[in-house]
C-alpha cells in the first residue's frame, strides 16, 4: 500500500454513449417550413416563433390581442393625461396674466 496515493479520489468514469440520437429525418417532422418549432404536450400545443413560445389556442391569441388593445389605450391615455395637463398650465398662465392686467387696469384708472 503506497503512502502517496489518495484513498479518497475517485476513479475516472467512462464516457457514456448518447441515448438520444435525432437524425436529419426526425428533426425535420419537428421543424416547419417557416421554421417555426410546434411542440404539443397532451392537449395542450406551443410553436416556437420569432424568439418567442406561443400558444396555439385561440384563447392566448385573445389574450395577446388584448393585452396589445390594452397597452396601446394606456399610452393613450397617458398622451391624454399630459395633454390635460398642458392644457391646465396654459389656462393658469391666461388667467394669472388677466388678473395682472386687470389690477394694472384699476389702478391706472384711479
Amino acid at each position: 500500500m503506497p503512502f502517496f496515493n489518495n484513498k479518497f479520489s475517485p476513479k475516472k468514469s467512462k464516457l457514456r454513449k448518447s441515448a438520444l440520437s435525432l437524425n436529419n429525418e426526425n428533426l425535420e417532422d419537428l421543424i416547419e417550413d417557416d421554421r417555426t418549432v410546434k411542440l404539443q404536450l397532451g392537449e395542450h400545443k406551443i410553436n416556437f416563433c420569432n424568439g418567442r413560445w406561443e400558444s396555439g389556442s385561440e384563447a392566448a391569441k385573445d389574450t395577446y390581442k388584448m393585452n396589445q388593445k390594452c397597452q396601446a389605450t394606456e399610452e393613450e391615455n397617458n398622451l391624454l393625461k399630459l395633454k390635460i395637463q398642458i392644457l391646465l398650465n396654459m389656462l393658469t398662465q391666461a388667467t394669472a396674466e388677466n388678473n395682472l392686467q386687470q389690477r394694472e387696469l384699476s389702478r391706472l384708472k384711479k
